[in-house]
């Protein structure tokens, strides 16, 4: 059993990322009604990407989101604790951009992550996508050599970025087939492991996974390591609908 709140879902998202469904408050709804005690919302962030859509939520979404997180957090209060966050995503030569928002607002957790890995300094790969446009690039780029600047962009910015837990420590490429990992993989996840310790960031265990490939993000290897560190664990879900919060959490809990 991994050491966690089981009753926490610590990283939803709503329609206001533009590629999930579902109003803030259906999301604490459903909480409620499986028995959680603690919600975070944790919705997309990104600066600097060249890409076909967005993902991610504008300046207007974030002041709507902050001002709904709060009424919410009112409405609840007796039954759920409501907490906004946000979920960076990593951009290299965008650290100051990135800290701002981090800094300049009142988020209850950030997450950090790394979605969109540049090409040719222009366009960019959605390197967790489902999209056969960015699963036929990342072929086409090397899934090994798409990795590893997976891992090296993650090692960077937990170096850089004042985050609370990292999101997807070995979801990169998880719509991919035939990515296999190498020594210089494993040797980045132990680096980014090394510094996640020392600098008290937490790893989230990430349980959409389990309908993905039959265990969460990350893979069991990766959290046995970060036990060795005491690097502590946090829950999410990951959830794009209303009903998908707290998925999976009984099948972490029996492990």
């Amino acid at each position: 059993m991994i050491e966690t709140n089981y009753l926490s879902d610590g990283h939803v998202h709503t329609k206001l990322c533009h590629h999930a469904c579902g109003e803030m408050e259906e999301y604490v709804q459903a909480a409620v009604r499986k028995g959680l005690n603690h919600l975070v919302f944790l919705e997309h962030f990104e600066v600097g990407v060249s890409y076909f859509e967005t993902t991610w939520l504008t300046e207007d979404d974030f002041r709507y989101y902050l001002k709904e997180g709060q009424r919410l957090q009112e409405k609840y209060q007796d039954r759920i604790l409501v907490e906004t966050g946000v979920e960076i995503g990593f951009n290299r030569g965008y650290n100051t951009e990135i800290q701002n928002l981090i800094h300049n607002n009142p988020w209850a957790r950030v997450g950090l992550s790394y979605h969109y890995m540049p090409v040719l300094g222009e366009h960019h790969i959605n390197m967790l996508s489902r999209q056969h446009t960015n699963i036929e690039r990342m072929a086409q780029y090397g899934h090994g050599r798409m990795l590893t600047n997976y891992y090296q962009g993650l090692l960077e910015a937990v170096q850089v970025i004042d985050a609370d837990v990292v999101c997807h420590l070995d979801a990169g490429l998880r719509n991919a087939k035939d990515v296999l990992y190498q020594d210089i993989h494993w040797q980045l996840v132990e680096q980014i492991l090394d510094v996640m310790a020392q600098r008290n960031m937490a790893l989230e265990i990430n349980t959409s996974g389990l309908s993905l490939r039959g265990e969460p993000f990350p893979c069991k290897r990766m959290i046995e390591m970060a036990k060795l560190r005491r690097i502590q664990f946090v829950l999410g879900s990951d959830a794009h609908k209303p009903e998908q919060v707290g998925r999976g959490f009984e099948v972490i809990r029996g492990e």
